[in-house]
């Protein structure tokens, strides 16, 4: 659930001893758009002392290697990003945003993206033989 924190609720929260350790949004894939505005809606809850957060981008649309290709452009086009995107994995991405407001202050943004099978994907796979071997 939505927990408030900052100017607005996260969607995930950790918290320990009254201090945030860990700040996450959750988005549908909507294309590059979603991607600022995820990057907006931390900024909004990211308090000076919040250094590491996520985003989890779900894609519901077939061609997952076309999303992956369009992470890196549309977090470069935010203009608070301070580095170059660094690619981590196959479908995880990690950098840095500086906050509204302390120019000094920065967060780790580690952005995971994951394929969400429709169900229409999974009953064709289920429906292919499996190889006996």
């Amino acid at each position: 659930g939505e927990t408030f924190h900052g100017s607005g609720s996260t969607d995930i929260l950790l918290q320990t001893d009254g201090r945030s350790v860990f700040i996450a949004e959750c988005k549908f894939w909507d294309g590059p758009a979603t991607i600022g505005a995820c990057i907006e809606q931390l900024l909004d809850y990211a308090t000076w002392r919040d250094a590491k957060t996520a985003i989890l981008i779900f894609n519901r649309r077939k061609d997952f290697s076309g999303v992956l290709e369009q992470i890196p452009g549309a977090v470069a086009a935010h203009p608070n990003v301070k580095c170059a995107v660094k690619k981590m994995g196959d479908t995880v991405f990690r950098f840095r945003v500086q906050l509204r407001d302390d120019a000094s202050r920065e967060m780790t943004v580690t952005l995971m993206v994951f394929d969400v099978p429709t169900d229409r994907s999974v009953s064709e796979r289920l429906k292919k033989p499996r190889k006996q071997g």
